[in-house]
């Protein structure tokens, strides 16, 4: 007997294009979040965290990896089985996230901070981030951490004008190294990936990095290991409904203001 899936079925991002989905966790119901479709690591990650706000922003973000990765595979939720790639950097099998026995045109990323949850899919290795903006006094020590001529641009800048800058630079810093499937296990400050000026330098070979449009007060940005052939990235809101009903139905496009 042939299986009705309750949600839509997407088709995989084709080379040269990503898919990025952003979700408000304060759309949520609270109290009705539809938890049992992740596993029992997610649920003792989810479980460890202290703060209530933390683990509803967890568990939104998790259930919405799954939904959207499962109408790419035709699986339901639940059926999404999550694994590791090898470390680049150890060998360790703690690399880059994959689904398990899954179409190997599929990657994907995740990151959550705050109110927002980013996912980004592709044909090639990707990495998202999304952060909040610091203040004046929270810039130092991550600037330190970065390459030299990163230092450089954010230094020659006036101060109320660094926060912004660095946010912008750290949230690309990040998602190259999720691409890369290292995290921060690879030294930050090794790779440039800068603001994108075109005058230079320029970001890693192989690589295109895009800021990502999102919120007032955070910075988010994409790395894909590809040339793309959109003009900039485009962001699909998930609905916080998607999250406590067996549908992926509600699905709205909207552009989100820098």
């Amino acid at each position: 007997m042939e299986q009705t899936l309750p949600w839509v079925v997407r088709e995989l991002p084709p080379p040269g294009s990503l898919d990025l989905w952003l979700l408000r966790v304060s759309d949520v119901p609270i109290g009705i979040l539809d938890e049992q479709v992740l596993d029992a690591t997610e649920r003792q990650r989810a479980a460890t965290l202290m703060h209530a706000a933390d683990r509803t922003r967890f568990t939104a973000a998790h259930v919405a990896l799954r939904r959207l990765l499962g109408s790419y595979l035709s699986l339901r939720p639940e059926e999404v089985h999550f694994g590791r790639d090898t470390c680049p950097c150890c060998g360790g099998p703690h690399g880059r996230p994959t689904v398990l026995d899954a179409d190997d045109r599929l990657f994907f990323s995740l990151s959550h901070r705050g109110d927002l949850a980013v996912v980004g899919t592709a044909a090639a290795p990707i990495g998202v981030d999304v952060e909040l903006v610091p203040d004046e006094d929270g810039t130092a020590d991550l600037a330190a951490m970065l390459h030299v001529d990163e230092q450089a641009e954010l230094a020659a800048l006036s101060p109320p004008a660094r926060p912004r800058a660095l946010a912008r630079l750290w949230t690309r810093k990040e998602a190259y190294l999720k691409g890369l499937g290292t995290g921060l296990g690879r030294d930050p400050s090794l790779d440039y990936v800068g603001s994108g000026r075109p005058e230079g330098p320029y970001p890693p070979s192989g690589w295109t990095l895009l800021d990502v449009p999102v919120d007032r007060g955070y910075a988010a940005a994409v790395a894909v290991r590809d040339e793309l052939t959109v003009a900039g990235p485009l962001v699909r809101r998930l609905a916080g409904l998607d999250l406590v009903r067996h549908t992926c139905d509600a699905l709205q496009t909207e552009r989100t203001p820098p």
